[in-house]
């Protein structure tokens, strides 16, 4: 037991726990049941830790990480393999590109910086969809994912800051 709690306090948890993060997220956003009988659909909770972990430490959230959730979010939802893990790594691009924008944000600002990232997802999952079926997709689903997604962020920034200044944050400066 005194060898797993090493582990639970060691430096190499606290690099595992961004990707952690972001594999949970998918789990639980393709969860088989929902809790408004599919009148609104599941945010994208592995979202979340890749924008949040691209902007605080991007040396944990890698775009080969956000690849990999990006393709378990494909595999749990069903659709095709690559439409997912695009748009999180389109995502994490712009976000990364644009980092000093984005990690300027505070308070409202910050929620917006991530409705930002949830729309060019959705955007950009829309497009490969439509692209992928050649036709235009209904666009409501995308809208809806897209508000519920942007409006949870709030609900999950504070788990996400707290671990990030409790776990990840102290133990990354251990040798």
């Amino acid at each position: 037991m005194e060898r797993l709690g090493g582990f639970f306090h060691s430096r190499h948890f606290a690099n595992a726990m961004p990707v952690l993060f972001g594999l949970v997220g998918v789990v639980i956003t393709n969860l088989p049941f929902s809790l408004f009988g599919g009148w609104i659909p599941s945010p994208m909770y592995a979202l979340m830790p890749v924008y949040y972990w691209c902007l605080v430490r991007p040396d944990l959230m890698s775009p080969g990480w956000v690849l990999l959730i990006g393709l378990g979010h494909d595999v749990f939802s069903g659709e095709p393999i690559g439409v997912w893990a695009a748009s999180f790594v389109v995502t994490y691009a712009v976000i990364d590109k644009q980092r000093d924008a984005f990690a300027g944000l505070s308070g409202w600002g910050a929620i917006l910086g991530f409705a930002t990232a949830a729309l060019i997802a959705c955007a950009t999952n829309y497009t490969i969809t439509s692209l992928y079926f050649w036709k235009l997709m209904a666009v409501g689903g995308s809208i809806r994912e897209f508000a519920v997604t942007s409006v949870l962020y709030v609900v999950v920034l504070p788990l996400l800051s707290f671990t990030h200044r409790k776990v990840v944050g102290p133990l990354r400066s251990e040798f």
